[in-house]
């Protein structure tokens, strides 16, 4: 590997991580191109452009994802723009993926289940209310469900905007942008957020859950 090879490989401080499983696990629910193109090529992209984004900035390249997105602020202005779209971007799909896994979907049991029936009454007033956020959520972005104050709550995001820029916990997203689902429902974003909740994991999610709480 010559020099300049070696200093560009000392500048990736983000990679981007392997899905979980083969991209046509999660059929029929999303489609195995759907995956490909949505892990490797958008997914792969934020990474490579926060990695662009942060040359020359080594006391931001050492920083965890999670503290670099939190504290914008920091960020030089010139590239802060750059740090928030693709920051946000890895951020949230990294968490994406984990959320989701052949043969999942169902009712979470157990204290994540508890919570969301003691925060929006029962399972299926929740599920009605994470749709909506899904939907009204116009053009590109997320839904989430976050802790905050000591509860689980529902909002959603623009673009690729993560709560944690605002101090949030999130505890499972939903990818609402175009690219996530138009090969398979085209404009039809409601057929797409209600099929994906048959891949919903819950084990993962309670983790997420569990690490809000600390």
């Amino acid at each position: 590997m010559s020099t300049t090879s070696q200093g560009a490989a000392a500048q990736a401080a983000y990679v981007l991580p392997p899905l979980p499983y083969a991209f046509d696990a999660l059929e029929p629910f999303i489609d195995a191109k759907t995956m490909e193109i949505h892990h490797d090529k958008h997914h792969g992209a934020y990474v490579a452009n926060l990695n662009k984004a942060l040359e020359g900035h080594a006391d931001l390249q050492k920083l965890s994802l999670e503290d670099l997105i939190g504290h914008l602020d920091r960020v030089p202005e010139n590239i802060r723009t750059a740090v928030r779209n693709n920051g946000g971007g890895h951020s949230n799909h990294s968490m994406f993926w984990k959320i989701m896994k052949k043969g999942g979907g169902g009712e979470p049991k157990g204290e994540i289940g508890d919570a969301i029936k003691g925060a929006f009454g029962s399972f299926a007033d929740f599920k009605t209310k994470f749709n909506q956020a899904a939907m009204s959520r116009f053009g590109s972005g997320w839904a989430w469900l976050l802790f905050s104050g000591g509860k689980l709550t529902i909002d959603s995001t623009a673009n690729q905007d993560s709560p944690i820029m605002n101090g949030g916990k999130p505890v499972m997203g939903l990818d609402v942008w175009e690219h996530a689902y138009y090969l398979k429902y085209q404009n039809r974003r409601a057929e797409y957020v209600e099929a994906w909740w048959n891949i919903v994991n819950w084990d993962e999610i309670t983790k997420n859950f569990d690490a809000a709480k600390k």
